[in-house]
């Protein structure tokens, strides 16, 4: 039950903040499957919580976003933190939750500023000239300010709001309490993976609050792009930026929320179109280490058709063998080997506790396969071909690993770029290179050594180990002190059940017990007494009557 699972009695107000915006939007019936209803939805009916009118037309992914917007920023990034789990939702739901925008009022200057000072160790006055106390612009994390350095170079200071770091772990705990409910109690729920979900969140959130972090990822992106005159990263002024604060250059430019503009700035979209997607293909396939979040608002174009990435709050990182993976998987299709894909599909999802059917699983890839029969790689819709990747995984209760997450998210982030700037851009075309360059390398005869000599040293070392290893469980046996734990997960939450009505039933022997002595009690006239009667006996009654309205509450709340 919810009430068990909350351990801090500080986060019950957010919660019933949580209940009343999903009771509101009309998901009360979300709220008592995670058994959160109960008194929270007769206060709703008795407060009149109503779906405002015009969600009443809504299609539920609409109603969600709306829902995550109201319930605020920590809300609104596990919104957009779903949006790329194309993996678990359908399209219609990942479009909706993609619609999310990280906006926030700014806050007044004089707020930020003991914080600002401290972390520049003097006042924003004495180190920049032309400091704007005017946000540029303001997000639920943070906020942005410019000015100019003593050398009249253009600057950002990224400063994340006062006290928003308590805010936010307190809805982090929420959340991870709530997965667990969901995933323990709400079978049709937890084919969602609510606690794998709410991981990832948490990791890109705390990830997100260290701008630090933020800045060694723009660099390492810089450096492994050093050589592309044509791609910009920003700057990191590191004598200033820290944990809560970022400084680096400022970025004057076209956004690429604004393509209309660019013939008038005199930049080719053609052009850009090509070397954006060159760019984050570099980043994927060759490099390993990607901005995953490439929408029009964190690219600008810049004079002389260069592109600026900004904002690496949100990074992939693919190792070599899983680049090697996504072109064989690719290649597999071309050459019609249904068998290799299937194989690679079940490696990715092999963390998976769902049961998988196979043969079932196998016969629809090879289908899927067929789709793909005669096309060259040049000519492959690479984003159509990862959807329907996705497509099958989810209809079979399967899921990609994060990093490859983060990847289709980027691939189909890229396409739509691409296509916003150029309507015949073709990503195949583009990507094909470098697919085939990393089949390449993977091959290529001092990676297949570098593979060989892993091998042979972990074989070595087993064989090494093995009598030992050996011995040691002999002795373990021996001494008694072999263990052997089978995990049944059903069986602990069946468990845990028993346990919750065991103590229902203690409680009630208990208050039964309490009214039966409170009755001799009172039977017995003694002194002194209180309006007639033994003050023992009375408050006997009064601690049994708290403990039948907690036995009858309790079983309410838990909807059996």
């Amino acid at each position: 039950m919810l009430w068990d699972a909350l351990g801090a009695v500080r986060d019950l107000g957010r919660l019933h903040d949580i209940a009343s915006v999903l009771i509101r939007y009309g998901f009360g019936d979300m709220v008592r499957r995670i058994g959160m209803s109960g008194a929270l939805e007769k206060a709703g009916k008795a407060l009149n919580w109503r779906a405002p009118e015009e969600l009443a037309h809504l299609a539920p992914p609409a109603r969600v976003r709306r829902a995550l917007e109201e319930l605020g920023p920590s809300f609104v990034k596990l919104g957009q933190v779903l949006a790329t789990r194309v993996d678990l939702f359908p399209p219609e739901w990942i479009d909706e939750l993609s619609k999310l925008q990280d906006e926030a009022p700014p806050l007044p200057f004089e707020q930020l500023r003991a914080q600002l000072e401290e972390d520049l160790g003097a006042p924003p006055e004495d180190i920049f000239t032309g400091f704007d106390t005017t946000a540029l612009a303001a997000a639920s994390l943070a906020q942005v300010h410019r000015a100019r350095l003593p050398d009249g170079t253009p600057v950002i200071l990224k400063i994340r709001r006062p006290g928003i770091r308590p805010v936010i772990e307190a809805d982090i705990r929420l959340m991870e309490r709530l997965a667990e409910i969901v995933d323990a109690d709400s079978p049709d729920l937890r084919r969602y993976r609510p606690k794998e979900v709410v991981r990832q969140f948490v990791l890109s959130l705390r990830r997100e609050l260290d701008f630090a972090a933020e800045a060694r990822n723009a660099e390492r992106v810089a450096r492994n792009l050093e050589d592309r005159e044509d791609i910009v990263i920003p700057r990191v002024y590191w004598e200033w930026t820290c944990e809560r604060l970022n400084v680096q250059d400022y970025v004057d430019g076209v956004s690429g929320r604004e393509v209309r503009l660019l013939p008038a700035a005199g930049l080719s979209a053609k052009l850009l179109a090509e070397r954006g997607a060159t760019a984050v293909l570099t980043m994927i396939l060759q490099d390993g280490f990607f901005h995953a979040d490439p929408h029009p608002g964190n690219v600008y174009y810049l004079k002389d058709n260069r592109i600026a990435f900004i904002d690496f709050g949100m990074v992939g990182r693919l190792s070599e063998n899983r680049r090697y993976q996504v072109a064989q998987v690719l290649n597999a299709l071309v050459s019609q080997d249904a068998p290799v894909v299937a194989d690679v599909l079940l490696d990715w999802s092999g963390d998976s506790d769902t049961h998988v059917n196979e043969e079932a699983l196998r016969t629809e890839i090879d289908a899927f396969v067929d789709q793909y029969r005669g096309v060259p790689l040049e000519r492959l819709d690479v984003t159509a071909m990862l959807s329907d990747v996705v497509t099958i995984l989810r209809e079979h209760g399967l899921a990609l690993p994060p990093d490859l997450v983060l990847l289709v998210k980027a691939f189909i982030t890229l396409e739509g770029l691409g296509r916003q700037l150029d309507p015949a851009f073709d990503m195949a075309s583009e990507a094909a290179p470098y697919l085939q360059q990393a089949l390449l390398t993977h091959m290529a005869p001092k990676a297949v050594a570098k593979r060989g000599w892993r091998t042979l040293s972990n074989t070595v070392s087993l064989l090494t180990d093995l009598p030992r290893d050996l011995r040691q469980l002999i002795k373990s046996a021996q001494r008694g002190k072999m263990q052997i734990q089978v995990d049944v997960p059903p069986l602990d939450r069946f468990t845990e059940r028993m346990d919750k009505a065991s103590n229902r039933v203690a409680l009630a022997i208990l208050t039964a017990a309490m009214i039966v002595g409170s009755s001799i009690v009172i039977s017995v006239e003694k002194e002194p007494l209180l309006a007639g009667f033994p003050p023992l006996g009375v408050s006997g009654f009064v601690l049994a009557l708290i403990g039948a309205v907690v036995v009858v509450f309790s079983i309410i709340r838990s909807g059996r």
